[in-house]
């Protein structure tokens, strides 16, 4: 059982059975009356109120405010869809949480997997850009879930200048070993708008820089340069 687990566990039962009830009569209230309005997501209070109500244990209060936030969507007897949700509130919400416990991965989880699935672009971008600043706090922390927003970005909201945004700054800032892959995104974003010399000077600094060792890789980027060269002489390009 790790610390945070054990720090949950150790809260007093009370708490747990006054936070259970709430929650239940909350879920039941809405199944009973579905004439009751739905309520808007708002800002939460400042990260210093939250602090201070926290009673000196800020993980549990980030569990627990977690909870309350990913039960939000249960309303009048329905299940909201995350379209509905004030996102900048949302936002606001998520930054205070990861500031609790800036070890926890989970608001960085939701924002990637389940807020940015949505038919909207500047939703979708509100999460993207939550992950990338919380990214740049902690890159050897949090360097994969900025990977999943440069997926997001080119094949979900197909802006090639944000996924390549995001990919430089793994490459830039993320210092610990890490899958080859992440940082290698950059090429093929490159690659995809066209971009095909800074994608072949890329690739010649990672060869040059003689970091790698892995024979297969080298070979793989080796081959990667060759095909960028053909294509590049191909569409008439004299570098």
């Amino acid at each position: 059982m790790n610390n945070q687990q054990r720090q949950l566990h150790n809260v007093p039962n009370f708490i747990k059975i006054l936070l259970i009830i709430s929650l239940s009569l909350q879920i039941i209230s809405y199944r009973h009356n579905s004439s009751v309005q739905i309520e808007s997501l708002h800002s939460p209070p400042s990260i210093e109120i939250l602090k201070m109500t926290s009673l000196g244990d800020p993980i549990t209060a980030a569990k627990l405010y977690m909870l309350w936030l990913r039960t939000f969507e249960i309303q009048a007897g329905q299940i909201l869809s995350y379209d509905q949700f004030n996102y900048q509130a949302l936002r606001q919400w998520l930054e205070n949480i990861l500031e609790l416990d800036p070890r926890s991965q989970y608001p960085l989880l939701v924002a990637s997997h389940l807020y940015s699935n949505v038919n909207n672009p500047l939703k979708q971008k509100e999460m993207l850009d939550f992950i990338y600043t919380e990214f740049l706090k902690a890159p050897n922390h949090r360097w994969s879930w900025l990977a999943h927003a440069v997926v997001l970005a080119r094949h979900r909201l197909k802006d090639l200048p944000l996924a390549l945004k995001y990919a430089q700054a793994i490459s830039d800032h993320a210092t610990t070993d890490m899958p080859r892959w992440a940082q290698e995104m950059r090429i093929f974003i490159l690659e995809d708008m066209g971009e095909l010399e800074r994608a072949q000077l890329i690739i010649g600094g990672i060869l040059l820089e003689g970091q790698l060792t892995d024979p297969k890789e080298i070979e793989f980027l080796s081959e990667r340069l060759k095909e960028l060269e053909k294509k590049a002489q191909g569409n008439g390009m004299d570098f």
